[in-house]
Order: C-alpha cells, then structure tokens, then sequence
C-alpha cells in the first residue's frame, strides 16, 4: 500500500479498503455515514460491506440514487437524506458519477441558494467556502479521477450540465483499491479508460503553466497507453487495473490546470434532455477532432504526447487515438452514439459557454464547435 499526499490523502493498493476505511473514518470523527452509490453496486454487494466495515466505529445509511449522468434532482434527493438521517460525513462508492453527486450533496448540504449559483461559470468558486461535511471517495471504477479532482459536473433541472470547482470539493481522502475495478465489464473499462487517457493529454496542452500538472499528465499517459487494452481485455489482470487506476488518479490530479474543447463539447452533449450519453465514450470520439483542431497552436507539444504513447515521432496523434478508440471496440462517430443533427444544433452554443472553453489552447467559439461536431458525427 501506499500513502500518498498531493492535493489529497490518497490510500493506493490492493486489498487496503477495509484498514483504510477505518482509519479515515475515525480521523474524520465520522460517525453517521451516508454512502452514495447506484444500485448496480448495491446488486454487487459493495455498499453493503462498507455499511458492514463502519458498524463497529460508525452507523451508515445507503443512497443508491446515483443516475449514470448525476443530476440536480438526485442531489436535492441526497441531501435530504442526509439531513434526516442527522449524517456527519458522505462515503461514495462507485464511478465519476456516484462521486460527484457525493461532491454535490455535501455542498447543497451545507450551502443555502439555487445549485445554479454555485456552478463555475455563476461565480460559484469563489462562493464555496470550507465549511463542507469530510468525504471520502471509494472509486469502483478508472477513469474520471473524481476522487482527486476538485470539481462536480451535474446536470442541472433545466438540462445544463454545469461545473462546480472548488478546492474544498476534493474529496478528504481517496481509498483507490484496484481490486474493486475487476468485475468492470470491458466495455466500461475502454470508455472509463479513455476518459483518464483524455484527461491526460487535455490538461497537457491547456494554456495554463503548472510544469507539475504537465509532468503527471504524461505519466497518467504513459500508464493509460500502455495498459488500457489488457485492461479491457482481460479484466482480472491486476496489474493493468493498477495502472489503469494510477493514470486516472493521475489525469484530475493533473487537470487542476484546466481541460478543453474536448470536454466543453462532452458537457453540452451530456446534459441533453433525453440523453444518456457516457462521458468517456463521448472523449474518446471527440479528442481526436479536438487534436486536429488545436493543432496549429499547440502542435509543437504533440511530440512529447507521441513519446508517451510509444508512438513515433512522425506518427498522427490524432489517428492513433482514433485507431485504439476502435481497436477497443468503442464507437468512433457521434451518430452511433445515437447523437442527432438538433442535439449537436444544441450543443454547441453551450460548449462555447462551458467553463473547460476558457483554457483549451485555441480560441473556440460556437461556430467551431458546430464544425467539430459536424466532423465527428
């Protein structure tokens, strides 16, 4: 096991929940829980031996709300469970999705206003203040890296998917067991994959200067190129799951720096109403337009994301993620995910808006997102 301390405290292993758990729980002087997870985990049985775990120190009770894209309406829902059951402290168990909401229940518990108010691009950093319950993340899963990253992404009751950044939101502890991602089915393990991989090489190129945010991206790519295919294709390989989990800790470790086009269009096309659209999955088909895109400012840095994949130097980055999005069997057009021309007509007006715009490295407006869209559908 190890102990790591950056940004957060991070426990990294395998077969380190329980130690851990208990540990952390009486550190924070948590004595009533409440686990956010889905009900797919509580079927697993997860939730239910963490609840098993905190019975000797602390009492629990589950929320097994979480949507596959967490929304307002579950986070009011959580919190008010939160509030009746008289918790101190929020467990989430599961993927981005369950540990966001996490992320977003502790805040509307603790903050009086409309959700709205609180989102990035309303002013809401400045507006968190540090005053949230402690929360632990338990990811079940290896991409989004929400279990270190500072923001929440919910979709809002009028259907914006809205980023709410905060330091405070970094969850108090991080217990990343690869031994929880072994049962993830392959396709899930290539979408939530290339999400960490898209992390990695977005945060790369965005236009903020953090020399240590560059480093951990290319080390989370390096790890993520190399071990995303045995992952996916042989699940019980704990070495690649270990892998696989480092780079997606170190893709949000990494992009405290800021995202991109990449992400402003993923967002908008998320929050659709009637759409249930997997955020990695989105990445992976839209990263390599993105690539070609910002190339003729920042294509002097595509050598260094080339090294790390093990690609040579004359190769075209944007063909070779392409190629390993098909290669593990995920969709590489728009349209077979089912998105339409009007989701796209939607879309991209609300990705010029979204907070990830401001640092990709090539001025965005809604017109280029309607054409990058057009390109990957």
């Amino acid at each position: 096991m190890s102990l790591i301390n950056y940004l957060t405290r991070i426990h990294f292993g395998a077969d380190l929940l329980e130690e851990a758990l208990l540990a952390e729980c009486a550190r924070l002087s948590i004595t009533r829980a409440l686990i956010v997870t889905d009900k797919g985990l509580v079927a697993t049985g997860l939730p239910d031996r963490v609840s098993k775990l905190l019975a000797s120190n602390a009492s629990s009770v589950v929320f097994d709300e979480t949507p596959q894209n967490p929304t307002e309406a579950a986070t009011l829902a959580g919190r008010r469970v939160y509030e009746s059951e008289n918790c101190d402290g929020v467990i989430a168990v599961g993927g981005g999705s369950a540990i966001d909401l996490a992320k977003a229940i502790a805040l509307t518990a603790t903050h009086d206003g409309p959700l709205a108010d609180l989102a990035a691009i309303h002013g809401g950093i400045n507006k968190i203040s540090d005053c949230l319950p402690p929360l632990i993340a338990i990811p079940t899963t290896a991409g989004t890296g929400s279990e270190v990253g500072r923001g929440a992404i919910i979709v809002l009751n009028d259907h914006r998917k809205l980023g709410f950044i905060s330091p405070y939101l970094i969850p108090d502890v991080a217990i990343c067991d690869p031994q929880l991602t072994i049962t993830l089915p392959p396709h899930l393990t290539a979408a939530t994959g290339m999400d960490a991989l898209t992390h990695c090489v977005e945060t790369y190129i965005a236009t903020a200067f953090n020399p240590p945010a560059d480093g951990i991206a290319i080390d989370g790519l390096k790890r993520a190129s190399a071990h995303i295919k045995t992952a996916t294709r042989n699940g019980t390989d704990l070495e690649a799951r270990t892998q696989m989990m480092a780079a997606a800790m170190n893709g949000a470790l990494a992009f405290q720096k800021g995202l991109g086009a990449v992400h402003a269009m993923s967002h908008a096309l998320g929050g659709l109403p009637g759409r249930i659209l997997h955020h990695g999955m989105l990445n992976a088909v839209l990263l390599p337009h993105v690539l070609r895109f910002n190339e003729p400012v920042v294509g002097h840095r595509y050598a260094e994301l080339k090294q790390a994949m093990g690609l040579p130097a004359s190769a075209d980055l944007a063909e070779a993620i392409g190629n390993l999005t098909s290669e593990l069997g995920l969709p590489t057009t728009l349209s077979q995910m089912g998105v339409t021309q009007s989701d796209m007509n939607a879309a991209a007006p609300l990705a010029e808006k979204d907070h990830t715009n401001g640092t990709n490295p090539r001025k965005a407006s809604a017109a280029d997102y309607a054409l990058l869209l057009s390109q990957a559908f």
